[in-house]
């Protein structure tokens, strides 16, 4: 079968690799669309792990089932976790499930950037594959998993009612946009989107944003000003990038809270002036990763009530042997939201 073999982000290639063979309690997924996680194209992360098949963002059809399986049959259209926490654990029983040692080490054999991909037993046992309403394309089964953790990350992060606060999201790409629009269904009276990039600011403002914020501009005092005077209550960064993070810190008003939804570069070491931005302040600092399937069983619901609107968001849908170009489409991050790769396109 063809797969998209990564080695950096200028170098994915189509390769040849062996269909997966399942074994017992195992699934056999025909991969029909995957699409391109930011993550993705975070080369330090993955440098001392290539070549490696990447793609987690999945939806296909089982083709062939293991001896034991049951819940699941031939043509089921389905999402799955790439992956799954052991729900026993100390931090699953915490509720930090993403902390979870097992779910850091279980994963699809291999990438979503493949024809064919197998979907271990363990995966299938703790309720990690989802299937599909026929109201839901593979398309959009793509956004199950991202936004779940969006899902996550507000609901760590925020637990008070919508109604009243201001909500900044920095950085207007999938997540950001994801975040806005769920932010929508909470009901907050303000949501404010930020980004270097006019196209995106453009789509945050049709996905659901209020107002919207060039980020080479002062944000912190563009907040102040359409905020009567006030700083956010809940800011979310959606970009790794320094001056994003302090433009996140500053930005937020006392009694608020930041989630930290990105990955910075490598070696980035987060300093702050500790009396005035904590002392008296009781402002907060919240990260979220991943997510757990109860989570990704709301984003699937969410998206099969068209609730939040993940069909428009796709830009690009393009073959496995374009996986290059699509490649430099997220790293560029210009005129592009959703990119997704269709591993049978032109079979």
């Amino acid at each position: 079968m063809r797969v998209g073999m990564y080695y950096s982000n200028n170098d994915v290639r189509v390769e040849e690799k062996p269909k997966p063979k399942i074994g017992q309690g195992e699934l056999l997924v025909k991969v029909m669309a995957s699409g391109i996680c930011g993550t993705d194209a975070v080369e330090w992360y993955r440098r001392d792990r290539v070549p490696l098949v990447l793609g987690h963002e999945i939806a296909g059809e089982i083709v062939e089932i293991g001896k034991g399986v049951k819940g699941y049959k031939m043509g089921d259209r389905i999402s799955a976790s790439h992956h799954v926490p052991c729900g026993e654990c100390h931090w699953c029983l915490s509720g930090h499930h993403s902390a979870c040692e097992t779910l850091r080490k279980t994963s699809f054999d291999p990438g979503g950037f493949s024809e064919f991909l197998r979907i271990p037993v363990i995966n299938i046992e703790k309720a990690g594959v989802y299937k599909l309403a026929d109201t839901v394309t593979f398309e959009e089964a793509t956004f199950v998993e991202p936004l779940a953790c969006v899902i996550r990350g507000q609901r760590l992060s925020w637990q008070r009612p919508g109604k009243g606060q201001t909500v900044v999201v920095i950085g207007s790409g999938i997540s950001g946009i994801l975040h806005v629009q769920l932010a929508k269904t909470k009901g907050f009276s303000k949501i404010i989107a930020t980004d270097i990039n006019d196209y995106r600011l453009k789509e945050a403002l049709r996905f659901g944003a209020d107002h919207v914020i060039n980020a080479k501009e002062d944000v912190p005092q563009k907040v102040k000003e359409l905020n009567n005077g006030r700083m956010a209550d809940f800011v979310i960064l959606c970009t790794g990038a320094k001056s994003a993070i302090t433009q996140a810190i500053k930005s937020l008003d006392r009694g608020g809270v930041v989630l930290i939804f990105a990955s910075a570069e490598e070696g980035f070491n987060l300093s702050f002036p500790m009396n005035d931005f904590f002392w008296r302040s009781e402002r907060s600092i919240i990260s979220s990763y991943a997510a757990n399937p109860k989570e990704h069983l709301e984003a699937l619901e969410l998206i099969s009530n068209k609730k939040i609107n993940v069909k428009d968001m796709i830009t690009h849908r393009l073959s496995l042997e374009e996986i290059q170009k699509g490649f430099k489409l997220v790293v560029e991050a210009k005129e592009s939201i959703k990119v997704i790769i269709e591993p049978q396109k032109g079979v």
